[in-house]
């Protein structure tokens, strides 16, 4: 259940669902506070003598020296990370070797994509976008500008692990909706499809899903083409008209929606529900290609890199908190890189180093509360909100820390608090933005802009320059770089994507 709160959590995609679930959980957080502060007889109220409390035998000082000692595996020396390059990059070429690739981690997929927009694509277009707990159809309009209509529709949980034509008739039920109301029927659209999920693809209209992620455990999808069953599932409706010309993932999409206005973008990243990398590679370095060598000489390859790590490579920068993540998820033992930067998995994180330093007296006094104790009940969105706070402010940190009924908390006790926070979150940036480095150093081009979308990344305080900072320290001298917002990626890019494709077959 965890998972599923954090996908919507942190999924930019579901903020209209997320602000229902973020009320309903307050309202549960205060009846639960009030009935246990009522049985030990204390009031939901910090008094001005509790804030100033400090822990007995030990001055604040030392409780902060000792909670730095205790957090200090989760901050990671440049050593480290210039050691996680260098497995990176060993993992990608294993990834794009055709006789490597089997026993890969990093699955490294061609797209098909193998044009960026011109910036001259014009007409009009759906797209839809599945990456998380909801997902959205669009109607795009290219031209001198972009104009975009879209509608948010949820994926019930049941329909998240039910079984998979399940899903595919929901998405087909939605999409026909969506047609009707804007008055579409009589109109053969070009789609792109964005599909959020690993999949390895062997044609632009053709992606056999990998695995699930993201708490999907749909029976009956994977291995098979996801176009494939999307079209059935629209077929079987027989009331919509629509040509599906490319399916992509929302990293690929995020590149394409960048490349439109910048055409030095060939880098696309996500750091949000999940974290993923496309990247630009030359067609020469990509043993697993099958298609023409004809212009243009690239291809974007999705190397979902959360999976970086399955093999054990990473397990020499891994911690105790990561080792049992992974142990209690849906997907044990699977997208290990993933699950040490995402926002599914951050705040959990947190969470764990808080309740280990209650359980050693160093928070708290000592005293947890039985929210806390749960787990999955401190939201990624709380770290980032705690860390907005100014310094030596900590209105956002009392607040969170009285919603997890944690009542008596002191200065010192949300100054401890917010270093966890900020250990776990700088690690995560350091980690994407050593991965970004990588791409970086392997395109090799004087000037890169690198695509980012994702709620972490967007609504972070400090994770742009957080990363800024460490790409910098590992990129190789010369190249200049900018990480560029990607302004709904996954649903212009996907549109793009069917833009691209129509333009270029027309061309044939």
């Amino acid at each position: 259940m965890m998972e599923i709160v954090a996908a919507a959590d942190s999924d930019e995609r579901g903020l209209s669902l997320l602000r229902v679930v973020n009320i309903l959980q307050r309202v549960v957080v205060f009846l639960h506070s009030f009935t246990v502060d009522k049985t030990r007889g204390q009031t939901s109220t910090s008094t001005s003598a509790s804030k100033t409390q400090q822990m007995p035998g030990m001055s604040e000082e030392e409780v902060a020296k000792k909670v730095k000692e205790i957090c200090q595996e989760l901050i990671l020396s440049q050593e480290a990370l210039k050691e996680v390059c260098d497995r990176l990059q060993e993992e990608i070429n294993k990834g794009l070797g055709k006789e490597s690739n089997p026993e890969a981690t990093i699955k490294c997929f061609p797209t098909y994509v193998r044009e960026l927009p011109n910036g001259k694509e014009k007409g009009r277009f759906l797209a839809l976008d599945l990456g998380g707990t909801n997902f959205r159809v669009l109607l795009i309009e290219l031209g001198d500008k972009c104009s975009m209509e879209s509608r948010i529709y949820a994926v019930p949980q049941p329909i998240m692990i039910g079984p998979g034509d399940g899903l595919f008739d929901h998405i087909a039920e939605c999409l026909a909706s969506f047609i009707k109301e804007r008055n579409l029927g009589t109109e053969l659209l070009p789609l792109g499809f964005t599909f959020s999920f690993p999949c390895k693809q062997e044609g632009l209209t053709k992606a056999r899903l990998a695995r699930w992620t993201k708490g999907f455990k749909c029976e009956g999808v994977e291995g098979r083409d996801v176009v494939e069953l999307l079209k059935k599932a629209i077929a079987k409706r027989g009331d919509v008209k629509i040509k599906i010309c490319a399916v992509l993932n929302d990293t690929t999409g995020t590149l394409m929606s960048c490349a439109w206005k910048n055409h030095n973008c060939r880098v696309g990243l996500i750091v949000g529900t999940g974290t993923n990398a496309c990247y630009m590679e030359k067609i020469e370095k990509v043993e697993l290609w099958d298609g023409d060598l004809e212009e243009p000489h690239q291809v974007i390859i999705n190397t979902e890199w959360g999976a970086f790590g399955d093999n054990g490579c990473l397990d020499f920068i891994r911690t105790e908190y990561d080792n049992t993540i992974d142990r209690e998820s849906l997907n044990p033992g699977k997208q290990l890189f993933e699950k040490m930067i995402s926002g599914m998995y951050m705040g959990e994180i947190a969470r764990q180093v808080i309740v280990r330093l209650v359980a050693e007296g160093l928070l708290f006094d000592g005293k947890s509360s039985d929210i806390l104790q749960e787990k999955g009940s401190f939201f990624t969105k709380y770290i980032s909100e705690i860390e907005s706070d100014e310094d030596g402010d900590f209105n956002n940190c009392y607040a969170i820390l009285e919603e997890l009924g944690l009542n008596n908390a002191t200065d010192a006790d949300c100054a401890n608090v917010r270093h966890v926070c900020e250990c776990v979150s700088r690690r995560a940036a350091y980690l994407a933005g050593a991965g970004v480095a990588l791409l970086l150093n392997r395109i090799n081009e004087e000037s890169v802009s690198v695509a980012v979308d994702g709620s972490v990344y967007r609504f972070h305080p400090h994770f742009h320059n957080l990363m800024v900072e460490q790409v910098s320290q590992l990129i190789k001298p010369g190249i200049k770089f900018d990480l560029m917002l990607s302004e709904d990626g996954s649903g212009r890019g996907a549109a793009l994507v069917a833009a691209v494709a129509s333009r270029t077959s027309a061309m044939r």
